[in-house]
C-alpha cells in the first residue's frame, strides 16, 4: 500500500497497512479461529495458494504471525498470532459488532437478539465447531484456565454482558446476570455429579470478576475474555455497553473433544435456560 510521508506518525494509517487489504482480515479472522495450518486456511477461505503464502509471509513480516514448525518431512508451519496479532483480537470483534450492527442489522443497540438475525445464524451454526486447543483465559483464581474443561465430560461455557453495572435501561436484554450467575452457583452441585464443568465468561477484567465471585460465593470459574481471544475464535455477538465491547448472554455446551454440541440464544427466560443448559449438558457427558 502507498502512503503518503504524512502517513509515516498516524497510527491509523499504520494498522491500514495490515488491515486495509480484505484478505489479510479474512486470515486472521481463520487463524483467531483456530485454523492455523496452510491447507485449512485455504480450503476455509477459498484463495489461491499462491495468494495465500504471499499474504501469509506479509503478516509474518510484519510481526503479526510467526510461523512455527510442525512437521519436518515434509517441512510444515502452522501460523500463529504473536503478541502484535493477538493485540488486533479487539479490533477484529468491534468490526464484527459494527458490521453486526450497522450492516447486517438495523443500527438498534442490544443486549439479545432476532431470530432472522445474522447473529443468530451464526451462533446457531456453531454446533460441530471445535473450539482451539490452546485457548485459555485470566480466570478468578489469579491464573489462566483453559477454556474448556480437560477433566469434565461436557462443559457449559455461559457468556453475559458483566455484573455490578448500572445498565442502562434503554438497552433491551442487558439485565439479568447476577441472577444467571446465581442459577448456575445453586445448580453447581447437579452439574458436579454429573461430572459437568461450568464456567462464566465475560469480557470484564478479572479482578473484576473475582470481587463478583468473592461476593457471591461462586463456586466455579470466571474467566474474562477482555482481549476477546474466545469471542473471536467463535464469533460470538456482541454489544458496547458501559464503555467496553460486551458479550451477549448465550450457553453452548461443549464435550470433551472441544466441540460445542448445542448453542442456546437468545436467552430471554434466563432460568429455564440454566435448567435446559444442565439436561442438555447431562446427556451430552452420558454419551461421552
Amino acid at each position: 500500500m502507498r502512503m503518503h510521508n504524512a502517513d509515516e506518525t498516524c497510527g491509523i494509517a499504520q494498522a491500514a497497512v495490515v488491515l486495509g487489504d480484505w484478505w489479510n482480515v479474512l486470515v486472521l479472522r481463520e487463524i483467531a479461529r483456530g485454523k492455523v495450518r496452510f491447507d485449512a486456511l485455504a480450503a476455509e477461505i477459498g484463495l489461491s495458494r499462491n495468494v495465500l503464502t504471499e499474504r501469509l509471509g506479509r503478516l509474518v513480516a510484519q510481526g503479526v504471525l510467526r510461523r512455527s514448525l510442525y512437521q519436518r518431512r515434509p517441512v510444515r508451519y502452522e501460523y500463529v498470532l504473536t503478541d502484535a496479532g493477538l493485540a488486533l483480537l479487539p479490533l477484529l470483534a468491534a468490526m464484527q459488532d459494527w458490521g453486526d450492527r450497522w450492516m447486517l442489522g438495523d443500527g438498534s443497540l442490544t443486549a439479545t437478539v432476532a431470530e432472522d438475525s445474522a447473529e443468530h445464524t451464526r451462533v446457531h451454526a456453531l454446533p460441530g465447531t471445535r473450539l482451539p486447543a490452546d485457548l485459555q483465559l485470566p480466570g478468578t483464581q489469579g491464573a489462566d484456565l483453559p477454556v474448556v474443561s480437560p477433566d469434565a465430560a461436557a462443559t457449559v461455557l455461559f457468556t453475559y454482558p458483566g455484573t455490578g453495572i448500572d445498565w442502562d435501561e434503554r438497552i433491551p436484554g442487558v439485565t439479568g446476570c447476577t441472577l444467571e450467575n446465581r442459577l448456575f452457583r445453586d445448580a453447581w452441585p447437579d452439574f458436579q455429579r454429573a461430572g459437568v464443568d461450568v464456567r462464566g465468561i465475560s469480557t470484564q477484567l478479572p479482578h473484576e470478576q473475582a470481587e463478583f465471585a468473592r461476593a457471591e460465593d461462586i463456586p466455579y470459574p470466571l474467566l474474562s475474555d477482555a482481549h476477546h481471544q474466545l469471542g473471536a475464535a467463535l464469533r460470538l455477538p456482541t454489544f458496547r455497553g458501559a464503555g467496553r465491547l460486551r458479550h451477549k448472554r448465550l450457553i453452548l455446551i461443549v464435550d470433551a473433544e472441544r466441540a460445542v454440541r448445542h448453542a442456546l440464544f437468545p436467552i430471554d427466560d434466563i432460568p429455564h435456560a440454566v435448567t435446559q443448559s444442565l439436561r442438555l449438558a447431562v446427556d451430552c457427558a452420558r454419551t461421552a
